[in-house]
């Protein structure tokens, strides 16, 4: 497969799509990770003011290590907010913990597409260290249906990938609102200077679960595409 030149041809695409996605994303935080919001608030106050007004009071802020390593965790309930935002009143910072706490809206909310993505979390651990093991095996011990099995395991991250999609919208879509409605983005106005800004670093991270998708999708034709032609043969 390493050697197929049809595996570039499917590959490539989705590889450039990536890295112009991180690269938007590391360019958008890093322009606005030094313009401080007007109410100068640092991501851990923002998000603990969305948290409480959404009645969230028992999901705690806590830093965790590393950059844009922001996340939300519905294991322990448990919002934890990279070093350069936690600490830091800018607007990057702003619209960034307005973003997570919206998963913690989402699980409080039972938001359908976050309880799926959830639900299918250790399949997909299966699928993703399984998958392209059991597909090698199948190709080269010639076994069709075993190259299959394998192509379905694989196939897992792809749907995962896609239901990505619509949590992290939907999770964006909630910090801009809730940005807007306290009033911490330009006085409550969805389109103002700040408003624009915490949009453009969201709208940057979201050009990423975009481009995971592409690539995972394209992986997948790609295998598909092979055995098929095991099929044939």
């Amino acid at each position: 497969m390493i050697f197929d030149p049809m595996y570039f041809v499917f590959m490539i695409p989705g590889l450039l799509l990536m890295l112009w996605a991180q690269s938007r994303v590391r360019g958008s935080y890093a322009k606005f990770s030094k313009v401080r919001n007007a109410v100068n608030m640092t991501g851990a106050q923002v998000a603990r003011r969305v948290l409480d007004a959404n009645g969230l009071y028992d999901v705690p802020v806590e830093a965790t290590k590393g950059e844009l390593t922001d996340h939300y965790d519905p294991r322990n309930r448990t919002l934890f907010l990279s070093q350069g935002v936690y600490g830091t009143p800018s607007i990057a910072a702003m619209g960034i913990a307005a973003h997570e706490a919206g998963h913690a809206i989402q699980h409080a909310r039972a938001f359908a597409p976050l309880q799926f993505r959830t639900a299918i979390v250790p399949a997909v651990n299966i699928g993703s260290s399984l998958g392209i093991f059991v597909l090698i095996a199948g190709i080269f011990l010639q076994i069709t249906e075993l190259a299959w099995v394998g192509v379905a395991l694989f196939a897992l991250s792809t749907i995962f990938a896609l239901i990505t999609l619509p949590v992290e919208f939907d999770a964006s879509k909630r910090a801009k609102e809730a940005l807007a409605n306290l009033g911490l983005t330009d006085g409550g106005l969805q389109r103002g200077e700040e408003g624009s800004g915490v949009a453009t670093v969201l709208n940057a991270a979201a050009w990423t679960y975009v481009a995971g998708f592409a690539a995972s999708l394209l992986s997948l034709l790609y295998y598909v595409s092979l055995i098929s032609g095991m099929s044939r043969e």
